[in-house]
Parts: structure tokens; C-alpha cells; sequence
């Protein structure tokens, strides 16, 4: 008979996260769909009210850069102002932690407790996470602030990445002038397609159905061309 000796427990990584803290993806998602769908309804005013031409094209090109440039201005400075923020409030912790350590471990500890832990062991989890003075700020300002001080967004990644992201997404809607495209036939195919093609890598990233999120910003894309190119041709009319 074969008796099987127990192992001792290690603890095992069976899986992985992504990084769903990191300040690139949000500017990016929003960057490119906001440079598709506005550039893609700037084109469509345009065309409607002057007909595809040289001034669609120069439109795109003055919408593209624009929008680049105003989608990375506006995320570096929302940006840089969170993490001001987040700094000028762990300086804040950082003084109470040297100032009156006794009073951050008791508050530590009543956390603990609230969280389900029985009064004992709470005092006992506090101590050990305070005996480190680094180590208590960053347990107190990630159970107090939500945040990681190892991780704190990044204001410049955040303007590169939408900068270059609506760029991306402005050039789709504009190519098919650049080939000679004398309607708007050609741009609005384009468009669509690459409207339910993002939004169904976002959906299949989020892990949402990909056909779902594909068709709902398909529709939000065509929607938004639509009211533009209407309001262009009324305003066409009335010009000319």
C-alpha cells in the first residue's frame, strides 16, 4: 500500500489581471472613438453643405489636427491635476502618520474591524502593517484614498495616448477623400465599419459581447454623422 505524504501549502497564481489602473487605456478608448465619430460628423457637415471636395478634405485635416491636439491638452491637465491631488493628500497622510502614529494604527485597526475582523486580531493586523513607516503610508493611503502610491496616473502617457489615439481614429473618415473619393459613399462604408470594428475590440477587451458593443457604437457614430449632415445641407441651402 502507497501512503501519499501531504505537501505542505504554497500558495499558487492560477490566473492574472490586467492592469486596470494604468492611465493609457481610457484616453486611448476615448481618443479614438471621439476622433472617428467627430471627425467622421465634421466630413459629413461639411459635404452637406458644400458638396466632397477640396474643403472636405481641408475640414478632416483641420478637424484631425485640432482634436489631437485639444484631446491632449485636455487629458494632460485633468490628468496632472488628479495626481496633484493625489500627492497633496498623501503629504497629508504622510504628516498625520509622523505626527500621531498611535491614532493612524487605532484608526487602522477600526477599519479592520469594520471589515469583519474581531477586535484582537484587527489590533495585531495594524501593528504589523504599521511597524514600517513606508509600508503603513501606503496601506493607509490605499484603504483611505483608493489609491496606489506605486501607481498613480500618468499625465504625459495620458496626453501621448490620446493625441496619437484620435489621430488614429480622425484619419479613418479622411482617407478615402485622399484616394480621390468624390462623395461620401466611400467614407461613411469606412466609417461604419471601423465603428463596429472598435467597438467590438473595447467590448471583447471588457469582456462584454462584442457584437453588442460594436452595434452600439455603430450607432452612435451614424447618429452623430447624421444630425451633422443634415444641419450642413440645411445650412447649404439657406447659404446658397
Amino acid at each position: 500500500m502507497t501512503i501519499e505524504l501531504s505537501r505542505p501549502y504554497s500558495p499558487e497564481k492560477h490566473h492574472s489581471h490586467r492592469d486596470v489602473t494604468g492611465g493609457w487605456l481610457r484616453p486611448a478608448v476615448f481618443g479614438a472613438m471621439d476622433g472617428l465619430v467627430s471627425n467622421f460628423a465634421l466630413i459629413a457637415g461639411v459635404v452637406g453643405a458644400a458638396g466632397a471636395g477640396q474643403g472636405a478634405v481641408l475640414a478632416g485635416f483641420a478637424g484631425l489636427v485640432a482634436g489631437a491636439c485639444s484631446m491632449a491638452a485636455g487629458e494632460y491637465t485633468s490628468v496632472k491635476s488628479q495626481t496633484e491631488l493625489m500627492r497633496a493628500e498623501i503629504a497629508v497622510e504622510r504628516r498625520e502618520l509622523a505626527r500621531n502614529p498611535e491614532g493612524e494604527r487605532a484608526e487602522l485597526a477600526a477599519l479592520y474591524r469594520e471589515r469583519g475582523l474581531d477586535a484582537d486580531l484587527a489590533r495585531k493586523v495594524a501593528e504589523g502593517l504599521s511597524s514600517d513607516p513606508e509600508q503603513a503610508l501606503r496601506v493607509h493611503v490605499r484603504e483611505e484614498l483608493g489609491v496606489d502610491l506605486d501607481d498613480l496616473p500618468s499625465p504625459r502617457l495620458a496626453a501621448v495616448s490620446s493625441f496619437c489615439a484620435f489621430a488614429a481614429g480622425a484619419t479613418v473618415p479622411l482617407v478615402p477623400f485622399l484616394f480621390g473619393a468624390s462623395g461620401l459613399v466611400v467614407a461613411v462604408v469606412v466609417s461604419m465599419l471601423a465603428l463596429f470594428g472598435f467597438g467590438a475590440v473595447v467590448a471583447v477587451m471588457t469582456a462584454r459581447p462584442w457584437w453588442l458593443g460594436g452595434l452600439r457604437q455603430l450607432a452612435l457614430g451614424v447618429g452623430a454623422a447624421t444630425v451633422t449632415f443634415g444641419l450642413g445641407h440645411l445650412l447649404g441651402v439657406t447659404v446658397s
